[in-house]
């Protein structure tokens, strides 16, 4: 704790210098998921608060510095025989950008997103002061800057839930042979008491599968357990379209538990296939296998950051109401093409809040539909798809996850949201020297344009396959490679 309240009073005091001077400044917590441009000038550096502080096996809490990763975190709690209620499938998520964010998984229809699993906060206002916020104590503040985006002040450490892991999970892939079908069985799966996990996969109009999770520390004798992390292992989404197509009978897997949180790993979902596709190079288990240290989330978001193609990558997360989800799949598999798309249902949180939520329906579940893949090469066209995608959200009834490119006007923005009380947030903890939640998020299409033409690093790298290498380059340099490689995860 005493490396920590150094830490803090470090950033606190920088925080204080550039609230007296009226500055705005930006935060860096050394890695990212988000998709949007990342434009640096003034930075508080939070990258060395990444530390597990304390578990505590009574009270079932972990004291936790945001900027530990998901795997960080699992390492150090599974030892204790407990685990975190709600894990993002990335591993190099963290906990501060879970909290900042909005963060969801297979879990979340139980939970809620990641931060309802949270008891208190530690925060640097934005004028330097460090507060603690719970729902005893400055409850608006804990509950606003969920999802916030770091607009309200700076996370420094959390109190998090943990609850008892067991060894395994209990794996059932059931096959869905229509769209329908598939958003109406993830519903139903939610419903029923015994599951832990609930996600699903649509690889096409006539081909999905709903996949249960149940924590279990009994495996069937000469059962072996199902791994994805190791360079041989096939990737998750893969495996479970191999076992459940032309099938119409559910298929039942073991799985250990570190391994199903994080199945998305390798491939980044199926992300990693889209590099494959640039490069014009051939995909099987073969080339997955030799290129396996760039195929993990870290790598892949590094590269497609540097290489300038996440400028034309459609990465969307949108939740929805479920009667209204099939109609929305059939528009985007109209439109973008894009294939295939993941579901997750979400328990929604108290409103007002920035997390996605339905105004009319505050107390009903939602479904998160996961769009990843290219879209339009030319520029101007990938921003009007993109308008076009918020605009057709907005008519169903969605919302999408601010982590990705958002095209709003300020006026659209708001609409969403309740300002008034964002405003009076701001107001009261002195926040509005912070870029607020829609500068921080707002992609600036004529600046990018204009960037594109007076930089010449990124007008090369805009040329086919100039931005690839640089993005494999950045990411070789990088090292995040030996992570997954030193990952202790792997045999709990």
């Amino acid at each position: 704790m005493d490396r920590h309240r150094k830490l803090v009073t470090q950033i606190s005091t920088t925080v204080k210098t550039f609230f007296d001077r009226k500055e705005p400044f930006r935060i860096s917590h050394g890695s990212t998921n988000s998709t949007r441009p990342n434009v640096k000038k003034r930075v508080v550096d939070i990258s060395k608060l990444n530390n597990v502080i304390h578990i505590d096996k009574t009270s079932r809490t972990a004291l936790v510095e945001p900027n530990v990763p998901m795997d960080r975190l699992v390492e150090t709690t599974l030892p204790h025989g407990l685990v975190p209620p709600v894990v993002m499938e990335f591993p190099g998520i963290t906990v501060g950008g879970g909290y900042a964010g909005t963060a969801g998984e297979s879990s979340s229809f139980k939970y809620g997103f990641f931060d309802r699993t949270i008891n208190e906060v530690e925060m640097v206002l934005a004028d330097g002061e460090v507060v603690k916020a719970s729902e005893k104590e400055r409850e608006d503040l804990f509950r606003g800057a969920a999802g916030a985006v770091g607009s309200l002040g700076i996370t420094t450490m959390v109190e998090l839930q943990l609850k008892e892991a067991k060894r395994f999970v209990k794996t059932t892939y059931h096959p869905m042979l229509s769209v329908s079908e598939a958003v109406r069985a993830v519903k139903e799966e939610t419903e029923k008491e015994r599951n832990d996990y609930v996600d699903g996969i649509i690889f096409s109009k006539n081909h999905g599968a709903i996949i249960t999770g149940e924590m279990t520390n009994d495996i069937p004798e000469n059962v072996k357990p199902q791994t994805f992390s190791n360079p041989w292992d096939p990737w998750f989404y893969l495996h479970v379209e191999e076992k459940t197509k032309g099938s119409t009978s559910p298929v039942t897997e073991y799985i250990p538990l570190a391994e199903y949180m994080f199945r998305y790993d390798r491939g980044g979902f199926w992300v990693g296939r889209s590099a494959f596709k640039y490069f014009k190079f051939p995909f099987n288990r073969y080339t997955r296998w030799f290129l396996d240290d760039f195929l993990h989330t870290r790598m892949l978001y590094r590269a497609l950051h540097a290489s300038g193609e996440s400028s034309r990558y459609v990465v969307q997360d949108m939740a929805l109401p479920y009667p209204n989800a099939e109609k929305f799949i059939d528009y985007t598999a109209d439109e973008f093409g894009i294939w295939p798309l993941w579901l997750c249902p979400l328990k929604q949180s108290p409103q007002p809040t920035m997390h996605p939520h339905m105004s009319s329906a505050p107390d009903e579940q939602m479904l998160n539909i996961g769009l990843w893949g290219f879209g339009p090469a030319d520029r101007e066209e990938f921003v009007t798809k993109n308008r076009q995608l918020e605009k057709r959200l907005k008519e169903f009834g969605g919302m999408k996850w601010l982590y990705a490119h958002t095209y709003y006007n300020e006026t659209e923005f708001w609409e969403q949201f309740d300002q008034s009380w964002y405003v009076q947030l701001r107001q009261k903890y002195r926040a509005t020297t912070f870029p607020s939640a829609y500068e921080k998020v707002y992609v600036d299409a004529a600046k990018q344009k204009e960037m594109a033409r007076s930089d010449w690093g990124l007008w090369l790298r805009s040329f086919w396959p100039f931005g690839g290498f640089w993005g494999i380059w950045k990411s070789i340099k990088s090292k995040d490679y030996m992570i997954a490689r030193r990952s202790s995860w792997k045999g709990m």
